[in-house]
């Protein structure tokens, strides 16, 4: 396959819709007609399986691998870098004459070198942090955002996902000589739940709850947005050798229909972790083929990859499986694989800390609905265990495990040597300092400083040359006399601030480690933030 003949992919997942969240999975309140378009010309997974959270799905989609070797742990407070070293869908494919593209929320990193610039795509405009309104830009809306184009920040004009689809469309029409890979992430639907009255009012008027009214609003508007893209795509007669995937990163916040499964985000029941997943290519595979088989985000560029005949490096492990014997339907013997998922708040990898370990028929869950405990204690050797047969029990209310402990036993420890594998060499993505690249920079506390026990400890950093640093804190309100503390490999240093100053210069030597910078006040000493807000937020800039 030359590069001329090589499909174009566009790759949409969005943020908290979840399973249910989508007519063609049987809710007949929303109207989503091109996502179920997609889904009734392609090939739809029933069983398809995301992580509990937004950046260990969106690891694992951008790499094939499992999210904790490539520095992901959850969301934020220092768990939502990926290590720059980690190769990425956008490398593979620019590496192999695809343009490259994201238009949307990356959530994988703000910093040098895990922007999505850094990662290979040569467009983006995307928003920083996990999602618009939350740190390092607050306050923002999903109307008229704040945005950034490379390293650059914007004032966008208009709804967040108009914007970034209508980035996408240009950059279609730009490129349309050339194949192209685009991811498309939508920060909808998740909340804030900001949407105009034209979409919400109709579901309003169904009698709908206004949160769901707003959240269907929204999740019809990317479906509408969808439309534009395949109208073009049609225009420019490029719908033949496009391949376009859609899928969500994890299930629904909060209670809506979800075609029965069990909980919701931030578990690893099926509510918490199945998601849609359609994949469109009219020139390339069967339309209206379904499967049952279990399959994950860690699958999806090991198959496009195969599609596009876009080769990877011999020595790039992935963790997922080429899925196009499957999804071609060929008549195939498929495998007899075991998924395992995890996500859990804290600072380090922890075992059996709301995991799962799921076949095509049975499901092993270890510390289950845990993951949003901070400093929760699993047990080496007693963790609460459960076991479903989702043949028989798709809904998971009939835990099994006392009737078949033989199951749990291997199960556990199929687990075991996962866990083993994936987590034991765990390092978080590293920020660099001092480099022309990003200089200044800013270090968001509640995004990505390391926290311990829900507190702040610093950012993990490399500052790449020694020499003279300025530093600049947000202390918003906090205007009394105090000081600017800094402390790098064993050194601390303090710079006086009178009421209402913010910078100091500090002397930093290179190397790696955890940089921890503080202001102090005279009357009461260290000051210490927590919650998802821009105070103590901290400007770098190296001044040689």
């Amino acid at each position: 396959m030359d590069e001329k003949n090589r499909p174009n992919v566009v790759l949409i997942i969005t943020d908290d819709q979840g399973y249910g969240t989508v007519g063609v999975h049987g809710n007949d309140q929303i109207r989503t007609p091109y996502m179920d378009r997609l889904a009734n010309e392609g090939v739809a997974f029933d069983r398809f399986y995301g992580h509990p959270l937004c950046s260990p799905s969106r690891a694992a989609l951008m790499t094939g691998r499992y999210f904790y070797r490539t520095g992901i742990l959850h969301t934020s407070r220092g768990g939502a870098l990926m290590s720059g070293d980690e190769v990425t869908a956008a490398e593979l494919f620019r590496d192999a004459g695809y343009r490259t593209g994201i238009f949307g929320k990356w959530h994988l990193g703000d910093n040098y070198p895990m922007r999505p610039m850094d990662q290979g795509f040569e467009k983006a405009v995307w928003h920083k942090g996990g999602g618009i309104g939350q740190a390092p830009v607050r306050p923002n809306s999903y109307f008229d955002s704040l945005l950034w184009r490379e390293g650059e920040d914007f004032q966008a004009k208009g709804y967040c996902t108009d914007v970034f689809f209508d980035e996408a469309l240009v950059f279609i029409e730009e490129y349309q000589s050339e194949p192209f890979f685009i991811y498309i992430p939508t920060n909808a639907p998740h909340g804030p739940l900001e949407i105009s009255d034209e979409y919400a009012d109709p579901y309003r008027e169904m009698g709908l709850d206004d949160s769901v009214a707003r959240i269907y609003g929204m999740v019809e508007n990317i479906d509408d947005n969808i439309g534009r893209l395949l109208e073009l795509l049609e225009r420019l007669g490029l719908d033949e050798d496009t391949i376009i995937i859609f899928t969500s990163d994890h299930g629904p916040a909060g209670g809506r229909y979800n075609a029965g499964l069990r909980s919701t985000k931030g578990d690893v029941y099926e509510g918490g972790i199945r998601v849609p997943y359609f994949m469109r290519w009219p020139k390339g595979l069967p339309a209206g083929f379904k499967t049952d088989k279990i399959a994950s985000h860690i699958d999806v560029l090991p198959t496009l990859l195969s599609l596009c005949n876009v080769d990877s490096p011999s020595d790039l492990r992935m963790d997922g499986v080429d899925l196009t014997p499957l999804i071609r339907g060929h008549d195939v013997e498929w495998l007899d694989r075991t998924l395992f998922i995890q996500t859990h708040r804290g600072s380090r990898p922890r075992q059996y800390h709301n995991c799962t370990a799921l076949t095509q028929r049975y499901k092993w869950l270890g510390d289950p609905g845990t993951g949003g405990q901070w400093d929760f204690e699993t047990s080496s050797t007693d963790p609460v265990m459960e076991l479903y047969d989702l043949e028989d029990d798709p809904g998971e209310e009939k835990e099994i495990g006392g009737q078949m402990p033989d199951l749990v036993a291997q199960m556990r420890k199929d687990y075991d040597a996962w866990f083993d594998d994936v987590a034991s060499d765990w390092q978080a993505g590293v920020i660099h300092i001092g480099n022309s690249a990003e200089n200044p920079l800013t270090l968001c506390r509640y995004q990505d400083s390391e926290y311990i026990s829900e507190l702040p400890h610093g950012w993990r950093v490399k500052v790449e040359q020694s020499g003279t640093y300025e530093f600049r804190i947000n202390r918003e309100s906090l205007n009394g006399a105090g000081a600017l503390g800094v402390q790098w490999q064993g050194n601390t240093q303090r710079s006086p601030l009178a009421a209402g100053e913010n910078t100091g210069r500090f002397e930093l030597e290179a190397g790696d480690g955890n940089l921890e910078i503080w202001f102090e006040l005279e009357d009461i000493g260290r000051v210490t933030f927590s919650s998802n807000l821009t105070i103590g937020d901290v400007e770098v800039d190296y001044l040689g």
